[in-house]
C-alpha cells in the first residue's frame, strides 16, 4: 500500500539557549493550552536544514534566496559563463523576474528561490525561439508545453520542490510557482516556559574597573515538539518525475521520493538553528522520531495542549513527554481508526504502542522510510 503522507514527529531537548528571536531581541514564542511556551519558527527550522553541511552533501546546493536581483545577476554570469553568453544569461533573468536586472541596485518585488540550472533551462528556451523573435509570451507557451522538462532543470534546487515558490513578477509568477511538498510546523516547547535573562558584561581588559559592555539576553531550556509533513506525490511533480498529481507513480519516482523524505527525517532528528550557539553550545540531538505513513498528514502537537509537569520524583520533561505523545498518538490511531504504518527511535528504552514498530537507532528507522514503511 503507498499511503501519500508521511508524517514526522521529533522531541528534541534543548539546554539553556535563545535558537529563534524576535524583533525585539526576545525568544519567540506561542500561547498554546493557555500558557506561554518558547517557539523556534518553521522558517528557522528550514533555513537551518536547507543551509546545513548534511543538505549540501546528500541533496546539493540549495538555491539561493534574495532579492536583490544584480547581484545575483553577477553571481550566474560567473557560474554559467562557460555554458551561454553574458547577454543570453541577462536575458533569461530579466524574462524570469520582469525586472531590468543590469542596475547596480535591481531589486525585485520579494525574496525568492533562485537556481542556476532554471537560468540555464531559460537561456536554452530563448536560444530555440530566435529564430523566429523571443517575447515572455512565446517563451511562456513553449515552458508550458513541457513543464516537466522545466521542474526537473528546477528540481536541482531540491529546497524548492520541498518548501515551495511564491513569486510576484515575470514568468517566475506565470510558470515558475511551486506547491510546497514539506509542511513544517512552528516548533514550541511540550511545557510551559518562564524563561530567565542572562545579565551580561563584556571584559575590556585594557580597562581597570568595570566593564567596556552590558546587556541582557533572555533564554530558556525545553523539550521541543517538532512536525512535519510530506505529501509524497507533490514531491515526485516538483521533481518532474511526475506529469500531474493524478498521474501513476512509478516505483522509482517513489524510491527517489522516499530517499528525500529519508534525509528529511534526519535533519528533523540532527540540525539545530545556529543563533546564538556561540554563546549557549545547544547543539543537541532528539530523543525521540516517530514516523508514520498515512492517507492525510496528522499533527500530535495536542499531545501537549494541557502543558506537560515535569516528573515529579525524578524531575525532567522529557521522558512524560515521550509518553504523553505514545499516548496520543495511540487514542488518535485507535479512535479514528486510522491506516497507518508507524515506527519509532528513541533513545531511552520506552514503552511503544502495539502498532508502532520500535527501531533501535535513527539510521535503522531511515531505512525504514526508504523501504516504503516495510520490515
Amino acid at each position: 500500500m503507498n499511503e501519500n503522507f508521511i508524517n514526522f514527529h521529533v522531541l528534541i531537548s534543548h539546554s539553556p539557549s535563545c535558537l529563534n528571536r524576535d524583533d525585539m531581541n526576545m525568544q519567540k514564542s506561542a500561547i498554546f493550552g493557555g500558557k506561554r511556551r518558547v517557539r523556534v519558527s518553521s522558517q528557522s527550522l528550514k533555513r537551518t536544514m536547507r543551509q546545513s553541511d548534511y543538505y549540501r552533501e546528500h541533496l546539493g546546493e540549495p538555491s539561493i534566496r534574495t532579492k536583490h536581483l544584480s547581484d545575483y545577476q553577477h553571481q550566474a554570469i560567473a557560474a554559467l559563463s562557460g555554458r551561454y553568453d553574458e547577454a543570453l544569461i541577462k536575458q533569461a533573468i530579466d524574462f524570469i523576474s520582469g525586472k531590468d536586472a543590469s542596475a547596480d541596485d535591481a531589486k525585485d518585488d520579494a525574496v525568492a528561490p533562485w537556481v542556476l540550472e532554471e537560468v540555464a533551462y531559460f537561456c536554452d528556451q530563448i536560444k530555440g525561439l530566435e529564430a523566429d523573435g523571443v517575447d515572455a509570451k512565446k517563451l511562456q507557451k513553449q515552458i508550458e508545453k513541457d513543464s516537466q522538462a522545466f521542474r526537473q532543470a528546477l528540481a536541482k534546487g531540491l529546497d524548492i520542490a520541498l518548501s515551495g515558490r511564491m513569486a510576484t513578477s515575470g514568468l517566475m509568477s506565470e510558470v515558475g510557482k511551486i506547491d510546497g511538498a514539506l509542511a513544517v510546523a512552528h516548533a514550541i516547547t511540550t511545557h510551559a516556559v518562564d524563561a530567565d535573562i542572562d545579565w551580561f558584561t563584556a571584559v575590556d581588559d585594557l580597562q581597570e574597573l568595570g566593564s567596556g559592555h552590558l546587556d541582557t539576553q533572555e533564554f530558556s531550556s525545553g523539550v521541543f515538539y517538532r512536525y512535519a509533513s510530506l505529501n509524497l506525490k507533490q514531491l515526485q511533480v516538483n521533481l518532474g518525475l511526475l506529469a500531474d498529481i493524478k498521474s501513476e507513480e512509478s516505483a522509482e519516482s517513489r524510491a527517489k521520493a522516499l530517499d528525500i523524505a529519508a534525509h528529511v527525517l534526519h535533519m528533523l532528528a540532527t540540525e539545530v538553528p545556529s543563533a546564538k550557539q556561540q554563546s549557549f553550545a545547544a547543539h543537541n540531538l532528539a530523543d525521540l522520531a516517530l514516523v508514520s505513513f498515512s492517507h492525510q498528514p496528522i499533527s500530535l502537537a495536542n499531545a501537549f495542549e494541557k502543558p506537560i509537569q515535569a516528573d515529579f520524583k525524578t524531575g525532567g520533561f522529557r521522558e512524560p513527554s515521550i509518553t504523553a505523545l505514545n499516548s496520543h498518538w495511540d487514542k488518535i490511531h485507535r479512535g479514528y481508526g486510522l491506516q497507518e504504518r508507524c515506527a519509532e527511535f528513541a533513545l531511552d528504552e520506552v514503552k511503544v504502542p502495539n502498532d508502532i514498530i520500535s527501531k533501535p537507532s535513527l539510521p535503522e528507522l531511515e531505512q525504514w522510510v526508504r523501504a516504503n514503511g516495510q520490515g
